[in-house]
């Protein structure tokens, strides 16, 4: 078998089928109807030798920078790559957060990079501790990664310690890439958005990569972008070059749409969530062999990450709850924190809504 760069991506496509899924993360997919002027939008031109125009302009102004510091490409996970083939070479060294999204890791060891890391503690309900990742820095590290809200927990990056990040980011030199993936829709399920702004909408030095999946429903699209620094696009236009060259015209023409439905999408996918949370915070409270890292604070996140009580690995009984209950969820090992398992409040109510009882009968029987 081919060398597995990213396990948690290897076994969430290999993984055997359950009845209910609370595994996969994506936001309840959209409808073709759902996106007014969706079929008259396809065409199958564009110019997008350097970015299809239209799109890039509309990520600028939902992040309000230029457009010339945007990039798009195939996804989050494919701007990602961009960022740190750009920026990172054969015999570098990287600095990631533990417990962490591993697709991330496995690019850095795709392009030859050593991977370091900089732990995000349960007891401290996974913030950020700038004085952690200085003393895990080494004069080899080239990039530091980090997710806000962080995969697995959820847990989002206020703007102090954005601010921290760019002042770290500052003293020592080395770029800041923040994936956010799953931000927008924290952002609009918080009372309070702008205390967990776009990171690359309080510096000019942080890194922002995000996507229309996780937080939109538009899963198809594969819609991704980075905004980086004024000056450094052509670099990651450059790493394009010789991955996929350009975009693709349909997918870039309704993603320029999507942008201008933003608030509705948005909208629709908020009451979705807000009906699944309430299901999930009563399962919650009553199971509390299931802890969450802040058990009494609101959920504002799509990603939860409990802690299964009294046990060191929780793999056991994810196991356990897929073969004899038929309900998924990811074990915690393979973000580097076994005794957890990440679930997803996104997909359907009625999956949900099932996966939730089916867990409830694990969870008596394990």
């Amino acid at each position: 078998m081919a060398e597995v760069l990213a396990p948690y991506m290897y076994w969430a496509k290999t993984r055997p089928v359950t009845e209910f899924d609370l595994a996969a993360s994506n936001m309840l997919a959209c409808t073709m109807d759902e996106l007014p002027g969706a079929r008259e939008a396809v065409e199958l031109t564009a110019i997008n030798d350097e970015g299809y125009a239209p799109l890039k302009e509309a990520i600028g102004r939902h992040y309000g920078v230029s457009p010339d510091r945007v990039v798009h490409s195939i996804g989050c996970s494919g701007s990602n790559f961009l960022v740190i083939a750009a920026h990172v070479r054969a015999g570098d060294a990287v600095l990631m957060e533990r417990p962490g999204y591993d697709p991330l890791a496995g690019a850095c060891a795709l392009l030859g990079a050593t991977v370091h890391h900089f732990e995000r503690r349960a007891e401290d309900h996974f913030v950020i501790d700038i004085a952690a990742m200085r003393r895990a820095m080494t004069p080899r590290i080239r990039l530091v990664i980090i997710t806000s809200p962080h995969n697995p927990t959820g847990t989002a990056l206020d703007r102090a310690t954005l601010e921290s990040l760019d002042a770290f980011s500052a003293e020592t030199g080395v770029p800041v890439l923040i994936d956010e993936a799953y931000l927008d829709i924290s952002r609009l399920l918080q009372p309070e958005p702008d205390r967990f702004p776009r990171a690359a909408s309080v510096s000019t030095r942080l890194i922002s990569t995000s996507s229309l999946t996780k937080s939109f429903g538009l899963n198809g699209l594969r819609c991704g972008w980075a905004i980086v620094p004024p000056g450094e696009a052509d670099r990651l236009r450059r790493v394009r070059d010789v991955i996929d060259g350009v975009g693709s015209a349909p997918v870039d023409r309704m993603a320029a749409l999507a942008f201008t439905r933003l608030d509705q999408l948005g909208a629709r996918a908020v009451a979705h969530v807000r009906r699944n949370i309430g299901l999930v915070r009563a399962f919650l409270d009553a199971h509390p062999m299931l802890e969450l890292p802040n058990p009494t604070g609101p959920i504002t996140s799509t990603i939860l990450f409990p802690r299964l009580r009294g046990v060191d690995d929780a793999g056991g009984f994810a196991a356990h709850a897929a073969s004899e209950h038929g309900v998924t969820v990811v074990p915690g090992r393979f973000f580097h924190a076994p005794a957890h398992v990440r679930m997803s409040v996104a997909g359907a109510t009625a999956n949900l809504s099932g996966g939730l009882a089916r867990l409830a009968d694990a969870l008596r029987s394990h």
